[in-house]
């Protein structure tokens, strides 16, 4: 089956939104929803979700998933405000708790809150599951982090952050618990797959001034995705993985965005003043 797939490309973080549906009045699925944050000032906005609440209203749809590749360090997650303006279910791979454990000292969280409770389902790998007539998977794809979930619903996987536009490549494997063998290893699993098999993107990062795409079959990754064509073996992989992970900056938005992420993109509770905090932690990462 041939889902229909709506698209929201957002500048400030490079990322891509999904609405994935049989046809208009039928259950979808959101993947990978954005939360407007400002940095400087520390404001939030919902600009970027109601364009998603916009579409799925105006086509009638009725979202039962509120889908996350993984707990993302670009952006802030949509979720909770989709859920609460559109419903649906938020779900996520079950190793994120191995994401939590490792923030865990980093943002001085209790364990025992680090069980994946923030979530409404957590997905087993290779769990079935549906969209109204369309039937998903969760692909367990780690490297980029431990959790990573590609989810595949008909001729169509939505990859997350295990490999970007050919032109661009593949992601950082230097996020705790990341791992660039296990990058290269889920990124052929997904390789495996028909030539003719559509990829979505989680993010596109455009070189030479290009613009922003987000679509790719596997043929044309394995033809000529510059990290991880075909002939490119693990062992090269992995070398120039860990070389060039080793130049990168942080994402400006890691700080936020993993604390947030990690509990389901729900914001902390608001103190006595009425205002809700994060922590920067100082000389801790």
């Amino acid at each position: 089956m041939k889902p229909q797939i709506q698209a929201f490309f957002d500048p400030a973080t490079a990322t891509v939104t999904y609405i994935v549906y049989e046809k208009d009045g039928a259950d979808c699925a959101i993947i990978d929803s954005v939360l407007d944050y400002d940095p400087k000032s520390g404001r939030t906005a919902t600009a970027s979700a109601d364009k998603v609440v916009e579409f799925v209203q105006a086509h009638g749809l009725n979202t039962v998933w509120l889908l996350e590749t993984h707990a993302h360090a670009d952006h802030l997650s949509a979720a909770p405000y989709l859920r609460e303006k559109l419903g649906g279910r938020i779900g996520i791979g079950v190793d994120i708790r191995a994401v939590q454990h490792a923030f865990a000292n980093v943002f001085n969280r209790k364990p025992a809150s680090m069980d994946g409770s923030e979530f409404d389902h957590l997905f087993q790998p290779d769990e079935v599951f549906a969209i109204g007539a369309l039937q998903a998977k969760a692909l367990h794809v780690p490297g980029h982090t431990p959790a990573d979930m590609a989810y595949q619903v008909g001729d169509a996987v939505f990859v997350g952050d295990t490999m970007f536009m050919p032109d661009v490549g593949s992601a950082r494997c230097d996020f705790p618990g990341g791992c660039a063998s296990l990058l290269y290893k889920s990124v052929h699993k997904l390789l495996s797959l028909p030539d003719e098999t559509r990829l979505f993107m989680c993010h596109d990062y455009p070189p030479n001034g290009r613009e922003p795409r987000w679509e790719v079959t596997v043929g044309e990754q394995r033809a000529s995705n510059i990290h991880i064509r075909d002939g490119v073996s693990e062992d090269d992989f992995v070398s120039m993985r860990t070389k060039r992970d080793a130049t990168l900056a942080m994402p400006t938005l890691i700080l936020p965005a993993i604390q947030v992420n990690i509990n389901a993109g729900q914001l902390p509770e608001a103190e006595e003043n009425g205002v809700r905090y994060l922590k920067i932690p100082i000389n801790a990462i």
